[in-house]
């Protein structure tokens, strides 16, 4: 099959068309294809380029163009052209204005402006940076929500993860050989989340991250004993710690932050 080309094409960033272009593709068995983004579309000559492009490359079109006129002369070039596109945000926006009877602004770039929402989310990824891997434990007292695991469990991306969602998160690395942190003790219990994982998805795991260094899979790292060892520690301490604990096998980054925010909310009911 020839290799498929989807342009993601914005009067913003870009983001949402190329997400949903990927999402999509997901639901499709097909190995090869390329999705390229072009961001802050604002002029027709633009608009032009990108039809001219997808002509000679046969692509597809994902758009999200809140300016009416833009959005309506892409449409018409692609058919013009014929080429496929997909206007994602019409077919949301018409029925909202039906059922609210308001008019939307059709403003450019609103999901990305630097307004307090977004001086959060940085100000949350510092402090997922700064708190990261137990390096400074006085944030447990400062966070949101402390993850706490055996190495390997995804702590950090998930920290990454929910610190894009405005919570601060600090995460602390569970050793056998190292008590918990003190300052555990000193919080709600509904601020802390285990992670685990089971033990050959772990072990694959970890031989992979050695190899990856340039280290021999066989290093203790590795060692299923070890590894039983350090997940067993991980359970009594989360016992003690009376937390909500998440199992990561086979689950994506994003289906456990899904949970833990399902969790703060109740939580926070």
């Amino acid at each position: 099959m020839e290799k498929i080309n989807i342009y993601a094409v914005s009067d913003s960033v870009g983001e949402t068309a190329e997400q949903v272009a990927r999402a999509v593709m997901r639901q499709f068995d097909v190995a090869e294809y390329n999705i390229r983004r072009f961001s802050y579309i604002s002029d027709k000559e633009a608009i032009d380029n990108i039809i001219s492009r997808a002509t000679e490359e046969n692509s597809f079109i994902v758009f999200t163009l809140v300016v009416e006129e833009l959005r309506d002369y892409l449409a018409e070039q692609a058919v013009l052209n014929n080429i496929g596109a997909v206007d994602i945000l019409t077919p949301v926006l018409l029925p909202l204005v039906k059922q609210l009877g308001l008019s939307p602004k059709f403003e450019p770039g609103l999901l990305r402006k630097l307004d307090e929402r977004y001086f959060k989310k940085v100000e949350a990824v510092e402090f997922a940076v700064k708190y990261d891997d137990g390096k400074d434990t006085r944030g447990i007292l400062l966070a949101d929500i402390v993850l706490v695991g055996v190495s390997r469990t995804s702590k950090t991306p998930l920290s990454m993860y929910l610190a894009h969602k405005n919570i601060k998160v600090a995460n602390i690395p569970l050793v056998p050989e190292v008590s918990p942190p003190e300052e555990l003790k000193l919080i709600s219990p509904k601020k802390i989340i285990g992670l685990t994982l089971n033990i050959d998805n772990l072990n694959k795991i970890r031989k992979e991250r050695l190899k990856a260094m340039g280290l021999k899979d066989t290093a203790n790292y590795a060692n299923l004993e070890r590894i039983y060892e350090e997940l067993s520690y991980a359970e009594e301490i989360m016992k003690k710690l009376n937390c909500m604990v998440i199992d990561t096998t086979n689950k994506a980054v994003e289906e456990t932050a899904s949970i833990i925010l399902d969790y703060i909310q109740e939580y926070n009911k």
